[in-house]
């Protein structure tokens, strides 16, 4: 196998002259990204449409960095806000409704611990998946194999290294799971502050 089929079968590779060369259409879409007018929400969600390998009405506040973006898949209603980075080796699959804070960081990508491992030029790529209805906080960074579940709140700052389950709220470095997310919650929109009545109306 050459390394693009090694690094997609999710075996160790070198990232050689044929890896780059798939990088360079990720680059270019980036960087026109980055340098697009901000205020011209059209133009960003055509760049973002292109660049991703999947999305539906999926929106980026830039700058955004990946690696190949072919590799990100998002579900419908997705979005990133400023300086999102997805190391997009492996698949990254995002579901519908999803929210990533300033600062989120998703890394598919890694190395071997051993330095002699390490040294020889192999990396890896493992996926990343996180379901519907999340929320993930900012300056979070989500680890390589890591499984988020639906309807789950990523508390700011965390480092998500062990997968977390469905409708949780979990933070910390490592990230874990403080408590689960109830029916008592939806009546509220910040720790004891409720939802006002006007606001079920506009």
């Amino acid at each position: 196998m050459n390394n693009i089929e090694r690094r997609d079968a999710g075996l160790p590779y070198i990232g050689d002259e044929d890896v780059f060369e798939q990088q360079k259409r990720a680059r270019r879409l980036t960087q026109k990204l980055n340098t697009t007018d901000r205020s011209d929400f059209e133009a960003i969600s055509e760049i973002v449409k292109e660049l991703l390998g999947k999305s539906e009405d999926a929106f980026i506040n830039p700058p955004f960095y990946c690696d190949y973006g072919f590799n990100i898949e998002a579900g419908k209603n997705f979005f990133a806000n400023y300086n999102c980075t997805i190391l997009d080796v492996a698949k990254v699959i995002i579901g519908d409704n999803c929210q990533m804070a300033p600062n989120v960081a998703i890394y598919t990508a890694g190395h071997p611990v051993h330095p002699d491992s390490r040294n020889s030029m192999y990396e890896y790529g493992i996926p990343v998946t996180i379901g519907d209805n999340c929320w993930i906080g900012g300056n979070t960074v989500i680890c390589p194999g890591v499984n988020i579940g639906n309807n789950v709140v990523i508390g700011a700052g965390s480092v998500v290294t062990k997968d977390i389950p469905n409708w949780s709220i979990a933070v910390g470095n490592p990230c874990k799971v403080i408590r689960k997310i109830t029916e008592e919650d939806r009546k509220f929109y910040y720790k004891n502050k409720g939802f006002d009545q006007e606001a079920w109306l506009i």
